[in-house]
């Protein structure tokens, strides 16, 4: 029994419509033409799986940064910070996370803190994995300090498939470390810029889950890590 609860997560609201509109359809394949409807079945257990949002346990030590979201580390590298979110011309440390249609699309919190800017910005739907996609593609930042009063953000962006970026964070709000605040359907990236002088602890091709896996500690004196495929 618990095997079996422990696959059956709760449901993110934004898949409520979703799954009622492709359980419907489904019916309407099956009135059709039976072997559509199975068809219909497959689509409909896909759109309830991509819609998970299961519980996450958070590391709660000050100074930890986690994922915002589940997916493959795509990039580890200094870039400068799109200009919405006013951070300056200094190149930070930037962490790239890819998801895919098939990973959990719930976004979590990356730390304790207060959110000092949100902003929207339209955009192209260009394939998430370029390096001009976080330039290009429509994406919404968030701008964060920390309780160690470290400045941190973080960048929802669309990619060919998303098409629907939802944030509910504002500025002035405190918020905690792994808490959720939003998703991107289907399919596409976030970027994390680091405050100068954080070095990230993880490597490009590294899995990461939403609210667990430390990205960089403030309080760490490691050096960025490399990491080799075994």
């Amino acid at each position: 029994m618990d095997s079996i609860l422990s696959v059956l997560t709760p449901i993110h609201r934004e898949g409520h419509k979703y799954i009622v509109l492709f359980a419907v359809v489904t019916l309407l394949l099956f009135l059709l033409w039976e072997p559509l409807g199975w068809i219909g079945v497959v689509l409909t257990a896909w759109c309830a799986y991509f819609f998970r949002d299961p519980d996450r346990v958070t590391p709660v030590r000050d100074g930890l940064i986690v994922a915002p979201a589940d997916g493959v580390i795509q990039s580890v590298a200094d870039a400068v910070p799109p200009g919405e979110l006013e951070l300056g011309d200094e190149p930070r440390p930037r962490i790239s996370i890819f998801m895919n249609v098939f990973d959990v699309h719930v976004n979590r919190v990356p730390a304790s803190g207060e959110v000092i800017r949100v902003c929207y910005t339209p955009g192209k739907f260009l394939n998430a994995e370029l390096e001009k996609a976080s330039e290009d593609n429509e994406r919404n930042g968030v701008v964060m300090t920390t309780e160690g009063d470290k400045t941190i953000a973080f960048v929802q962006i669309a990619g060919l498939v998303a098409r629907r970026i939802v944030c509910h964070l504002e500025p002035g709000q405190k918020v905690l470390a792994g808490e959720r605040f939003g998703i991107i359907r289907f399919g596409s990236r976030v970027d994390v810029y680091l405050d100068s002088g954080m070095k990230p602890l993880v490597c490009v091709g590294q899995r990461t889950i939403a609210g667990e896996t430390v990205l960089a500690d403030v309080k760490s004196r490691e050096r960025q890590r490399v990491g080799e495929v075994r």
